[in-house]
């Protein structure tokens, strides 16, 4: 197989552009340095290209791994069978080549192989095969009690148990059978529990539905709901149409043995085939599932952690409860915290007043007009708190909801040990929520990406499938935004490209003993940072104030050069706007000798020097009014903000604690095949009120008709 071919077919992309990626790969790079610093080897491909190529890479590789494993386990056993070699290096896929080999791969004890060692299987040969003659007399020559065949009866029971496995193990069938299983067969699934029992799987006590058209999320809620007992979940075949199927391949004329072969497709089907293939389907239907899925998740939270950091303010993290008392922590714009406390103006205390001096001393105390108030248990009720004071006491503050999924991670986490070692677990996490709107993606990064909790079912798919994909966009965040190389935490720095967990812990070592960083070159100094490490990391690592101004920027350092050349032939300086687009790009591209792209990237990096990309996204949403959830009537059109993208819509905070669903019929006027085609985590939205089900607190929307 050529490799380079199958992906860029696979990918619409060009053959040179896969070959060169390859390689670049192969030679260590990674791919923020090489989407970011390689344009002109790529054709610019982006991050998002170069994860699924090396995806592809890795499985296509694999793939040809095993052919070969496969073919050399054939020819020791001696396998002549013709044309099986060539079809094993076309197959496409690892199904494809376990299917040629299942009929030879060496099995434990089963019906068919008793029988082989009785030596039946010319029998069975005769069994498809016989046109015309006696049946006792072709089936008395392999009664043998010798062989512990006592009867003609037991000679062809034992011939049609081998053609059971010889026609249940044909890759073209298996493959035909698979097709009919994937466009005619049905996936059911009733309930275990009491009809009258709620639970989140109710719409599927009594469902069914055609395989082919199973949506991703309801195939991993059947298996939730099957993991937890509460459902069962199975598979209606199209058994006749494989039975005929079987023995249209396998007679081409009627036989003497016919009643005899017809038995065994059906012994074989029933006992053998059907059972497979329903936990093949199953399989791929999980792991097509799980891919969307991951995607999904992948997606959302790339979008949560590029969200737009509110800078140069301090910030009150309120962490709501209940009995123990609503966590506060004030932090300054760099993180640092300033005051920490607990009040109680929630059931079952309700020291309204006391909370109120308390909190507003903090906020006097550390000059605080942000509030970020998570968004757990007691949210309402604190958020009814906070909204009530500031009017009352006429304060110049501000609030917004804050995801705080992970936080209490993160409070128990080692790291957040390291981090505040003489701070309450609980208290840890109010550091948390502060820090979250001060530098989303600084504080996010500490967490466990499936953690954050903008997914579905992300407990439910392959963990290190997952891992592997969340890890992939932390990474290609951290990389795009960039990180202070004086200020930077050891999880922030062991995304930036190049950078390993010890090389991390080595970075703020040689920190804390040495003082800050001056200029990009230094980091060559460091324990474990050699020239390939620093070749990868360079670019992506900021230093604001230091001597070099380019090493505040993207621009590598491999570059300077070339940038101070262009620079002194055109008398520019870093800002200079109306000169800098005015540039002819190519010739002076030519004029410099580096690429197009690159220059590009150049100038863009001199027009905004030090400039944040996250800048330029929607703030958090800032409120001082609540509303409830009984307060809610259908019809009503609200603010809100997208905290959540699954396959079946968004889930929107419009103020009332619990999120509102908007389908994904209801997302837009037009027909709307993937949500994410429409919204963003952390897209601020207009939506109108279809219903509330006060009950189940439950708010359906719609964003039909709204801008």
């Amino acid at each position: 197989m050529d490799i380079a071919t199958q992906i860029a077919q696979e990918l619409n992309i060009r053959h040179h552009q896969v070959e060169t990626s390859i390689a670049l790969l192969d030679e260590g790079n990674t791919v923020p340095f090489i989407a970011r610093y390689r344009k002109e080897m790529t054709g610019t491909l982006d991050d998002e290209i170069l994860r699924r190529l090396e995806e592809r890479l890795t499985y296509l590789r694999n793939l040809e791994k095993r052919k070969t494993e496969v073919l050399r386990l054939l020819a020791e056993m001696d396998v002549q069978e013709e044309g099986l070699v060539q079809k094993i290096e076309k197959a496409g896929t690892l199904v494809e080549v376990e299917d040629f080999y299942r009929p030879h791969r060496p099995k434990r004890k089963t019906k068919a192989s008793e029988a082989k060692r009785k030596g039946l299987e010319g029998l069975a040969d005769i069994l498809l095969k016989q046109i015309e003659g006696d049946k006792k007399a072709l089936v008395a020559p392999f009664v043998d009690p010798k062989k512990e065949v006592e009867t003609q009866e037991s000679a062809i029971q034992g011939a049609k148990d081998i053609l059971a496995e010889r026609f249940t193990d044909d890759p073209e069938i298996r493959k035909k059978a698979r097709k009919l299983v994937m466009n005619q067969g049905t996936i059911f699934s009733q309930n275990k529990v009491p009809d009258e029992e709620r639970t989140p799987y109710e719409m599927y006590y009594a469902y069914a539905e055609k395989i082919g058209k199973v949506a991703p999320h309801r195939l991993l809620a059947l298996n939730r709901g099957e993991k937890e007992g509460v459902l069962q979940v199975g598979f209606e075949l199209p058994d006749l149409p494989i039975m005929e199927s079987i023995l249209k391949k396998n007679l081409k004329h009627k036989v003497l043995f016919l009643r005899e072969v017809k038995e065994s497709i059906l012994d074989g089907y029933k006992r053998l085939l059907a059972p497979s293939l329903q936990r093949e389907i199953r399989g791929m239907m999980t792991e097509a599932a799980e891919e969307q899925a991951i995607g999904v998740f992948a997606s959302n939270v790339r979008q949560l952690l590029l969200q737009s950091p509110i800078k140069d303010s301090s910030v009150l993290g309120f962490d709501p409860a209940f009995r123990t008392g609503c966590k506060l922590a004030c932090v300054d714009a760099t993180g640092k915290v300033l005051d920490t406390g607990v009040i109680y103006p929630t059931e079952p205390n309700n020291k309204i007043e006391a909370s109120r001096k308390k909190l507003a001393a903090m906020l006097k105390k550390c000059q605080v007009k942000t509030i970020s108030l998570g968004n757990g248990t007691a949210c309402r009720e604190s958020e009814t708190f906070l909204m009530e004071m500031i009017r009352d006491l006429d304060l110049d503050v501000l609030y917004t909801i804050t995801n705080e999924a992970g936080a209490s991670v993160y409070s128990a986490s080692k790291l957040g040990k390291q981090e505040f070692p003489d701070l309450d677990v609980t208290l840890r996490s109010a550091v948390s929520i502060a820090r979250r709107i001060i530098d989303p993606l600084a504080e996010l990064v500490k967490i466990e990406p499936k953690a954050i909790g903008v997914g579905q079912y992300q407990h439910d798919v392959d963990q290190k499938r997952l891992a592997v994909s969340l890890d992939g966009v932390v990474e290609d965040c951290v990389n795009l935004v960039g990180v202070n190389l004086n200020t930077a935490s050891v999880p922030l720095l062991l995304r930036v490209s190049g950078l390993s967990k010890k090389t991390a812990e080595n970075i703020v070592a040689h920190r804390e003993e040495t003082g800050l960083f001056h200029d990009r070159k230094e980091l060559l100094k460091v324990k474990g940072v050699g020239p390939k490490a620093y070749e990868q990391a360079a670019g992506f690592l900021r230093i604001p104030d230091g001597d070099n101004p380019l090493d505040n920027t993207a621009v590598h350092p491999e570059s300077y050069k070339a940038t101070k050349s262009l620079l002194s032939q055109n008398e520019l300086e870093l800002g200079d706007e109306q000169a800098l687009k005015s540039l002819d790009i190519e010739a002076q591209a030519e004029s410099l000798g580096i690429g197009v792209p690159t220059l590009q990237d150049i100038v863009q990096e001199l027009l905004k020097p030090g400039r944040d990309p996250r800048e330029e996204l929607p703030k958090p949403v800032f409120k001082s009014g609540v509303i409830d959830l009984k307060d809610l009537k259908p019809g009503m059109e609200l603010e809100g903000v997208v905290r959540n993208v699954v396959d079946f819509g968004a889930f929107v905070d419009i103020g009332v604690h619990h999120d509102g669903l908007v389908h994904i019929s209801e997302l837009s006027d037009n027909y709307v095949s993937n949500a994410l085609d429409q919204v963003s985590v952390g897209d601020q939205v207009a939506v109108r009120v279809l219903g509330v089900d006060l009950d189940r607190e439950r708010v359906s929307l719609s964003m039909k008709g709204l801008k």
